[in-house]
């Protein structure tokens, strides 16, 4: 459920064309729903403007599509991260409309055909080894509703592939930076731009790399301003912020 979709359905109720007890029964299963194992909270796209996002590690395949099938059932959008093969073959079983990424360990339903905020949000990428995480928030983000562009391979250790990238980076509304090794391209890209860019750490690296520690450490270290950190392959968190950024930055205030 959405704003639009309940505002319609009272209007519905004051033209006549719904009962209150009809649209009490559309509602019942509003604020949450619980499952017993979860309680799926259909409320927060009206509190946060997107719907709640079901985590796979730690779920079965049959919770997962226990929760992906009460979400669908409102019409949300369903976006699903760190899937297993096996839960999306359960998920394409239900729903054969399924797009599943498997390099990015992500699935959704009914996510919107046209992008439906104007602020562009960029995602680059350090290296090819890190695009698992960056097309985790690419996709986020264009699940969410934003026009995305990929600037993929544009690491340090090249610094002129990344430089044939400016104008596009200038004007996006936000910069994805995604990078592992010694992470130090989003203080590079927060020092050529005036946006704000989100950093996200991958844990590709060689040993004292410490699983994407060295890389998280140098981007909160960073001496560029307007850089925010997510956790270590956080492609997920780093798309989320972007996308409210993005809506705040269209706000009515």
């Amino acid at each position: 459920m959405d704003r639009s979709t309940l505002a319609a359905w009272l209007e519905e109720v004051r033209l006549g064309s719904l009962t209150p007890a009809a649209a009490l029964e559309r509602l019942a299963a509003w604020p949450y729903e619980d499952l017993g194992f979860a309680k799926v909270d259909h409320h927060r796209v009206l509190r946060q403007g997107f719907p709640e996002v079901i985590y796979c590690p730690g779920k079965t395949p049959d919770q997962v599509a226990a929760i992906a099938t009460r979400l669908r059932a409102t019409g949300a959008t369903v976006l699903v991260t760190r899937i297993t093969p096996e839960a999306a073959a359960l998920l394409e079983s239900a729903f054969p409309e399924l797009a599943y990424h498997p390099e990015a360990r992500l699935a959704f339903l009914g996510a919107p055909a046209l992008p439906q905020h104007q602020g562009c949000i960029a995602v680059v990428c350090a290296g090819t080894a890190d695009l698992p995480v960056a097309e985790e928030a690419a996709l986020c983000a264009e699940v969410m509703g934003n026009p995305v562009r990929r600037i993929y391979d544009v690491g340090v250790a090249g610094l002129h592939r990344l430089l044939d990238h400016r104008e596009v980076l200038a004007r996006s509304r936000v910069v994805i930076v995604v990078a592992g090794m010694e992470g130090a391209l989003p203080t590079v890209v927060a020092g050529l731009i005036d946006r704000p860019v989100v950093a996200v750490p991958t844990s590709v690296g060689y040993g004292v790399s410490l699983g994407g520690i060295a890389a998280l450490l140098t981007m909160l270290n960073s001496c560029a301003g307007r850089v925010g950190v997510v956790n270590i392959d956080n492609g997920f968190g780093a798309a989320a912020l972007a996308d409210a950024i993005n809506r705040a930055a269209e706000a009515t205030p």
